[in-house]
């Protein structure tokens, strides 16, 4: 059964604008891929069905995700048929990805609520896959169609949302091209999970390349740097503990409580949350976290403006850094960017 509802599935495609296709046969080194695209940003994968026993790896991945990474978003790709289809949704898949579209496929993916994306390359591929219910469609071979066949079809069908496969260069520029056609995710495999890399073991420079092909998506959509707060951060006392102070917007609020080892993250169902820290300080009270899209080009842009920064943090899953400069009252200001 899908651990992910499909409409979220569907919805972080979208946002992230990035689907990562891998296979390999030892189960170790597929863990480590998946770790490094989700720690380079893309929480969205897709494990091909492609080598011997593929499905009992995709099986032990799944039960790795299930304990170790449960924001990774695992779907199951080169299925051309309803029985490995049903096979790989009995697994655990999130999501069916086809290089053809298979009506048969369609139905079996609708009655799990599993989202189906098939391969497509023509018009009329199109729409009867639209008509079988699938939201996202794979255009395949992409290298072939170009993204010239993108610009197009999007003139008189505006809706579509379409994800070239095939090909597709991870460059600033290959992604560019892609992007402003009108590409709402794009499908990438090993030009982005290079074999050597992976058989050097070298999981950095994958996590480094999914991070910088998601940069480039960023810039090509257009997106702003500085995204708003993520958290404002309030300190306890040597009299109110930071405990308590959580403890009262839980209680008032009914918000969930995350304890950290220097920190409580207090939250809600919506967005921004309340990070109270536990070891007083004197001279701040506040301090606030913007959320950035692109960490250095961030920090550029402050530098430029005469802002000086201090030592920044940097490691898998988060770039975070402080402003020497305090607000106007007196807060300390930090960027954080976490893909």
């Amino acid at each position: 059964m899908a651990k992910f509802p499909k409409h979220e599935v569907i919805a972080k495609i979208i946002e992230v604008g990035l689907v990562p296709v891998f296979y390999h046969g030892d189960v170790e080194v597929a863990k480590k891929v998946a770790e490094a695209c989700a720690d380079g940003g893309s929480r969205i994968l897709e494990f091909t069905n492609r080598g011997p026993g593929a499905y009992q790896v995709f099986a032990e991945l799944i039960k790795w995700r299930d304990t170790e990474r449960p924001d990774i978003i695992l779907g199951a790709g080169t299925i051309p048929d309803p029985g490995t289809a049903a096979l790989y949704i009995n697994l655990g898949a999130d999501f069916i990805v086809a290089p053809n579209f298979n009506p048969e496929v369609a139905k079996i993916c609708n009655r799990r609520h599993v989202p189906y994306i098939p391969g497509c390359s023509t018009p009329s591929e199109i729409a009867a896959a639209e008509e079988m219910g699938t939201d996202i469609i794979k255009v395949f071979p992409a290298d072939v169609l170009t993204p010239r066949f993108i610009k197009d079809l999007l003139g008189p069908y505006p809706w579509l949302n379409l994800m070239p496969s095939g090909g597709v260069d991870p460059s600033k520029e290959g992604v560019e091209q892609w992007i402003k056609a009108g590409a709402k995710a794009l499908n990438i495999g090993s030009k982005l999970l290079r074999k050597d890399l992976i058989k050097a073991g070298d999981f950095e420079a994958i996590r480094k390349n999914v991070e910088n092909c998601l940069r480039y998506i960023k810039e090509a959509r257009g997106e702003p740097v500085f995204l708003g707060v993520e958290h404002v951060a309030i300190y306890a006392t040597e009299k109110v503990p930071a405990e308590e102070i959580a403890n009262w917007y839980a209680e008032v609020f009914g918000f969930s409580k995350r304890e950290g080892k220097s920190s409580i993250m207090v939250s809600g169902p919506g967005a921004g949350r309340i990070e109270v820290v536990k070891k007083p300080e004197k001279e701040v009270k506040l301090h606030v976290a913007i959320k950035v899209s692109n960490f250095e080009e961030a920090c550029r842009i402050l530098q430029e403006r005469g802002i000086a920064l201090e030592e920044p943090v940097i490691k898998p899953g988060l770039k975070a850094v402080y402003l020497k400069e305090k607000d106007p009252v007196g807060n300390r200001i930090h960027l954080i960017y976490q893909p």
